[in-house]
């Protein structure tokens, strides 16, 4: 898989929450989508911890939250969503969540992985959340090593799969920007279908997305007007 623009044919998203996906990568997941890759989303919480609504029950926004996923991912031409129910606010790297990502690595056999940067953005806090670094850190330690080991969680019964690279979002340093200004109507809808999320924006969604991938879009050198994500891409293969 190359840096420079090559559609891979299978695609692995690993998100914290619901919504992360959308935000960090819709742009991306809609390009490639549009050019005939399958996208499979793997949601590691629910967002129960998440919402502003404190009239609504705390039981219900794990389905509230998975239908706004799902609903985003329609928009995206996502293929399938896979939620892993961790509590929100506590995931941890540990075994059982590395091997839930290797079942899926192993399952889906991507050609590209794509996930939280695991490092630490002082520029933007809100990227930095635990469940983000540990997620991005999960990810990885089940594309290499676990994955591609064919001892390693010998109970999944899967065929081992080498992923070649892994493209991170949200990290301190990215070294590829992506112009999505020509899918940008199809990553606001995806974001705009997280309602229950959208009091935390300053203004409204296309506000908000026009504002930041502009900047990103400026910072990278790209043309005046133009709309892009970043990413470190790291080649695992």
């Amino acid at each position: 898989m190359s840096a420079e623009g090559t559609v891979p044919a299978r695609a692995l998203v690993v998100a914290a929450h619901p919504d992360d996906a959308d935000y960090g990568a819709g742009g991306l997941i809609a390009t490639w989508t549009a050019a005939g890759c399958e996208v499979t989303v793997v949601c590691v919480t629910d967002g129960d911890s998440g919402g502003f609504d404190a009239e609504v029950a705390r039981k219900d926004v794990p389905s509230i939250r998975r239908g706004e996923q799902r609903a985003a991912a329609d928009a995206l031409g996502v293929k399938e969503c896979v939620f892993l129910g961790r509590a929100d606010g506590w995931v941890e790297v540990d075994r059982e969540l590395r091997l839930e990502l290797t079942r899926a690595i192993r399952r889906v056999r991507p050609h590209v992985v794509v996930t939280h940067a695991p490092e630490r953005n002082y520029r933007f806090v809100y990227l930095c959340h635990p469940d983000h670094l540990a997620t991005g850190a999960a990810t990885l330690a089940a594309v290499y090593p676990d994955a591609r080991n064919a001892f390693a969680f010998p109970e999944l019964d899967l065929e081992p799969w080498v992923v070649p690279a892994v493209w991170l979002f949200g990290g301190p340093e990215d070294t590829v920007a992506v112009d999505v200004t020509d899918v940008f109507d199809a990553k606001v809808t995806a974001c705009g279908a997280h309602d229950s999320q959208t009091p935390m924006l300053d203004g409204s969604v296309e506000e908000q997305l026009r504002a930041d991938l502009g900047r990103t879009a400026r910072e990278h050198g790209l043309p005046e007007g133009r709309l892009a994500e970043a990413f470190r891409v790291v080649e695992t293969a």
